[in-house]
């Protein structure tokens, strides 16, 4: 038997966008395996983001393999897929063909193991269990597109991703890449996402290694032991107009000053860590210090301490040692109760709003009183 070279298969062609169009068609679990890769996130030696998906979560899959084996079931989910350019469609002949919104006619799709000519941008796991189940061949609608390049792959599965479950890490770790305009909420975090990448990968950062991304692999996600979205939030309260940040933005530009707001955030934080080293660097269930609600709250600090310090280099950290050294009897990261906070034991802090804003509104009392 000749082996697959090309599958080919009647589609509609919808022209949204004459160097994107969009094509509607079917298939089957093995076939999207056979023609689609799935470009999961990491990052090279140096450091450079590559790819998209999240990794596979195997639970996920067998879920949707059980419903799949079921019985008669109802797949209407379409799979979403960015097609190479080398994946071809041939009009249909005749007067009926084109009504005015699509075009009928029949894709030509190249078979290869070497270089596949598509990627899945939506619906892995639901690809992975129709490959899996007991009817393979079972035929699924499939959504494509024709984007060879990876930021507009990227652009796609931000905008399908961002109101459903997924991930906020694996979305906001993305945002850098995109060079499209984006909704406020997102372009809200583009910035401090890069500067996250910055602090997790900067020999110069007191956080290098303990932020937790998506791209990491896993003997390094181990290591790691702060959420990346507790550094976003962080970084974006510094950003606002209250923030020590916002005198580094444009709003009218959009451009930021990113060396010197790293900087900034970096000498504060090299000043955390000499004040407590005891509670840097471990597990938040360890030190709430490197939790999300400790991350805010002396984020909020930092916006109140960098101003009058001065911003970098080593007298600016020695100045904030200085000032931190004053709260620092107040604390309790790791043991104890926090006495301004009606005596709640140190691990009782959680990441909700309520308890970010007492410990937040506690250390700044605690620091106004002891520089009155």
């Amino acid at each position: 038997m000749a082996e697959l070279t090309e599958i080919r298969r009647r589609a509609l062609r919808i022209e949204q966008d004459p160097q994107h169009p969009l094509y509607l068609f079917t298939m089957t679990g093995t076939e999207l395996l056979q023609i689609a890769d799935i470009s999961r996130v990491s990052r090279d030696d140096a450091g450079k983001l590559l790819g998209y998906q999240r990794a596979e979560v195997k639970k996920h899959v067998q879920n949707i393999v059980d419903y799949l084996n079921s019985g008669n079931v109802l797949f209407p989910n379409a799979i979403i897929l960015a097609l190479s350019s080398d994946v071809k469609f041939r009009s249909s002949r005749g007067p009926d063909v084109n009504d005015g919104c699509a075009v009928a006619g029949t894709l030509e799709i190249p078979v290869r193991a070497n270089k596949k000519p598509a990627w899945i941008v939506d619906g892995q796991h639901r690809a992975l269990a129709l490959a899996a189940c007991n009817k393979p061949d079972r035929p699924v609608p499939v959504t494509a597109f024709i984007a060879d390049e990876l930021g507009i792959q990227r652009d796609q599965f931000v905008r399908i991703n961002m109101s459903l479950p997924h991930p906020r890490g694996a979305i906001t770790e993305l945002l850098p890449e995109l060079m499209t305009d984006l909704p406020p909420k997102l372009a809200a975090k583009k910035i401090p996402s890069a500067m996250c990448d910055w602090l997790n990968q900067s020999s110069l950062s007191p956080f290098k290694g303990l932020i937790i991304r998506s791209s990491a692999p896993p003997a390094q996600r181990k290591l790691a032991v702060i959420k990346d979205t507790s550094i976003i939030r962080m970084l974006q309260d510094s950003l606002s107009p209250a923030g020590c940040l916002f005198p580094y933005r444009d709003f009218q530009t959009g451009e930021t000053d990113f060396d010197a707001a790293c900087a900034i955030v970096a000498t504060f934080w090299h000043a955390v860590q000499h004040v407590f080293p005891d509670a840097w660097g471990i597990p938040p269930e360890k030190s709430r210090l490197m939790h999300g609600a400790g991350i805010r709250s002396v984020g909020r600090l930092m916006d109140r301490i960098m101003p009058i310090t001065g911003f970098e280099g080593e007298s600016a950290k020695a100045a904030v040692i200085r000032e931190l050294h004053k709260i620092e009897p107040y604390c309790h990261w790791t043991k104890g109760r926090w006495e301004g906070l009606d005596g709640m034991k140190w691990n009782d802090i959680q990441n909700v709003p309520r308890h970010i804003q007492q410990l937040s509104n506690f250390l700044a009392r605690v620091y106004t009183g002891t520089r009155d």
